[in-house]
């Protein structure tokens, strides 16, 4: 019989996109600073969306970035090179090309509602991370979708049929709206302990505070 893990644990919310670069850096980030101040973290991952109405088909990456933000070529590059840099610093690929696309989403937050249901959806959400930023994989298409599922240690047969049911579409709606109305518009947005929220990939220094702050109020 195991003794219990002494480590104190906090409950922590991470509002993301699974193709939103710095959800994935702000949370090895975060990751190393638990490490760092030996705390376990009750994480749970909410549905974000920072493309809702991107068509079927997707759109390149660099256009779109462009369009939405208004960077020149450029401006693109150097965001990609500083991105490939961070994440090679916490141990994360990026790889990024000239026929790198942006797609919708909803479908793989489909299947990470589903998979909290099966408690694997930690997992889930750093396969599709991996899938979409490091393997370069549209993450809108149902075969890599389901890919990332077996990764995660999941069946994909039972993948599908959730996905097929529709059975998580309201639930993610739901969700999402539930973090918009509380003046959620960027990510990634995390809650420590229900209480304090930060926006944006802020740094193992700054997440490690907060942590201290978290447990030095719960001692």
């Amino acid at each position: 019989m195991t003794s219990p893990d002494p480590r104190p644990t906090l409950q922590i919310d991470v509002v993301s996109d699974v193709v939103c670069p710095w959800c994935i850096v702000g949370f090895r980030q975060l990751d190393a600073a638990l490490k760092q101040e030996n705390v376990l973290a009750q994480l749970r991952w909410h549905p974000f969306e920072l493309n809702p109405n991107m068509e079927p088909e997707g759109q390149n990456l660099r256009e779109h970035i462009a369009e939405k933000y208004g960077s020149t070529p450029e401006q693109s590059q150097q965001a990609r090179d500083r991105l490939t840099s961070l994440g090679a610093e916490l141990g994360f690929t990026f790889n990024f090309d000239d026929d790198s696309r942006i797609v919708n989403t909803f479908a793989a937050h489909q299947l990470l509602d589903w998979a909290e249901t099966q408690g694997r959806q930690h997992p889930l959400k750093l396969a599709l991370f991996e899938a979409y930023f490091s393997n370069q994989l549209d993450v809108s298409d149902p075969e890599v979708l389901l890919g990332a599922v077996e990764a995660a240690g999941l069946d994909p047969n039972t993948a599908h049929a959730a996905l097929e049911s529709g059975a998580h579409v309201q639930p993610v709606r739901k969700k999402q709206q539930f973090w918009t109305s509380r003046g959620i518009s960027g990510v990634p947005s995390m809650v420590f302990g229900g209480k304090y929220l930060l926006t944006g990939a802020q740094g193992t220094d700054t997440y490690a505070q907060v942590l201290q702050r978290c447990l030095a109020e719960a001692a």
